[in-house]
């Protein structure tokens, strides 16, 4: 009786497994391949890559069996691959099936080795399925290198450094200046930092970039995130530049620090009194953009900041705590786009006990551009009003409500909502000449009928006659407000 119904279940067991196991030798069949070309980015030479995923769909109506997946280059090629689970040792591995309406998994690294060149090294590679139908499938396999100095294990400046411009440098551990010790990075010069590594100075930073060849300070990784999106486009990849307190006389002249958690935090200086003519750090036609945290954070320092834009922080773009500070012809973006909980475009503090030391003494900010999302991008806490504080915004474009205060705001714009009757009328990042929220690229160059043009007073000492790119201040009717003049588009050469 147990026999009578048994019979039927293992019947139809085996007719389950013959069609599961069912293979064809069809010379039609095909795998479809998620990718026909698999490209890494530029790597680091030396340095793995990130792994990149392959799928192999069966898409026929029975199995299909692979008799080997080889890598041309063999075991000498720059790639790895798993299948699988299975490494493909020495480029090769047989004997894969993939059922009908399945597919394979391919897993894809690269490690490019020393170029011994300063150019760029491009690498290829071919992965060939070799089907029991006897049909050969290949997927590209591409990449590129640059050769650059790997400094691990923490790099400390001890004495007078100039750094070389040959290759870049991949700072693993923090860079670390001492105390009378000057490190100097020409024009040229690249450090790429590893998360968590930063530049701390307790001693001296020269930075003599040029406008052709700016210093660059970024993160280490230059892969994509997503499709339209570098990791080198987004915030926080390594920590920053912290001058530490007792340093002074920093200076930074074209260079472009990016995506990193804070951009630069500037201690507070040793005296009571900050002493005007001995700045902390003097940026000239530099760039700090797109940061997880403050911009630029000054505290209880004197600075001098020439032509510079800061733009797109979660914290405060320029935050000022005390200290004596001049601003001249710069821009202040706060147009943040990863989160709506952001900091203010400039943020002044003074004390809140009124004592000589944190008090904020001086905030010039001559012709500048300060600008953000929010309704009011400019916030102070604890200034005070009995003359001690000599603040002034003086032919500027303000992200603020207007102010009736002729002592200390004078020719400026408010860039503020339209009214009904100013249709044409730019507000914040309208202003602007280029405004990617898609793949996170800006021009903060003003357009050209933006209320940013023309508004800086030249008259003012000690003005720079061209602006962060090179242009002439004095090239039309007069010179713009922010690090960036108006350029006249090709195409509208000649009209009036």
């Amino acid at each position: 009786m147990k026999l009578k119904f048994l019979l039927p279940l293992l019947a139809l067991l085996a007719a389950t497994c013959s069609d599961y196991e069912s293979f064809s030798d069809n010379p039609g069949f095909r795998l479809s391949f998620s990718q026909d070309t698999i490209a890494f980015d530029t790597l680091i030479s030396t340095i793995p890559s990130s792994t990149k995923t392959l799928y192999a769909f069966n898409n026929n109506s029975d199995g299909i069996r692979i008799s080997t997946i080889r890598l041309e280059g063999g075991g000498s090629s720059h790639f790895r691959v798993n299948v699988d689970g299975r490494f493909l040792a020495d480029g090769a591995w047989s004997d894969f099936e993939v059922l009908s309406k399945d597919s394979l998994v391919v897993r894809i690294e690269m490690t490019p080795p020393e170029a011994g060149s300063t150019e760029p090294r491009h690498f290829e590679d071919k992965l060939h399925f070799l089907l029991e139908n006897g049909a050969t499938q290949t997927v590209v396999l591409t990449g590129g290198s640059i050769d650059a100095y790997i400094k691990k294990g923490g790099v400390i400046v001890e004495t007078d450094e100039t750094l070389l411009t040959d290759k870049p440098y991949v700072i693993y551990d923090s860079l670390v200046v001492k105390k009378d010790a000057t490190l100097t990075l020409v024009e040229g010069t690249t450090l790429m930092f590893h998360d968590k590594a930063a530049l701390h100075v307790y001693g001296k930073l020269l930075v003599q970039g040029s406008l052709e060849k700016p210093v660059i300070l970024r993160g280490d990784r230059m892969d994509h995130m997503f499709d339209n999106l570098f990791y080198d486009n987004t915030p926080s990849r390594w920590e920053g530049i912290i001058i530490h307190r007792g340093s002074y006389g920093n200076l930074l002249y074209q260079c472009d620090l990016h995506s990193s958690c804070f951009g630069i935090i500037c201690e507070d200086t040793e005296e009571m009194k900050p002493d005007e003519s001995k700045p902390s750090v003097v940026l000239d036609c530099c760039i700090l953009h797109n940061i997880g945290g403050d911009g630029l954070q000054l505290n209880n320092c004197v600075s001098r900041i020439v032509n510079t834009q800061i733009s797109n922080t979660l914290g405060h773009t320029v935050n000022i705590n005390g200290g004596t500070h001049t601003f001249t012809y710069c821009t202040v973006a706060q147009f943040y786009p990863f989160t709506a909980n952001i900091g203010n475009a400039l943020h002044l503090a003074s004390n809140k006990d009124g004592s000589e030391y944190g008090m904020l003494r001086k905030a010039h900010f001559i012709n500048c551009v300060i600008t953000g999302y929010g309704n009011d991008v400019i916030m102070g806490e604890n200034i005070p009003q009995d003359g001690s504080c000599n603040y002034l915004f003086h032919h500027s474009f303000l992200n603020t409500p207007a102010v009736d205060d002729q002592e200390h705001f004078v020719g400026n714009i408010f860039d503020q909502d339209k009214k009904k009757d100013e249709a044409e009328k730019l507000v914040r990042q309208d202003n602007f000449v280029r405004f990617d929220t898609k793949d996170f690229i800006y021009d903060f160059t003003p357009k050209d009928s933006s209320m940013i043009r023309s508004l800086a007073d030249p008259k003012y000492a000690d003005l720079p006659l061209f602006d962060r790119l090179g242009v002439s201040r004095l090239a039309d009717e007069g010179p713009d407000a922010g690090c960036y003049e108006y350029v006249k588009k090709p195409d509208e050469e000649g009209k009036e």
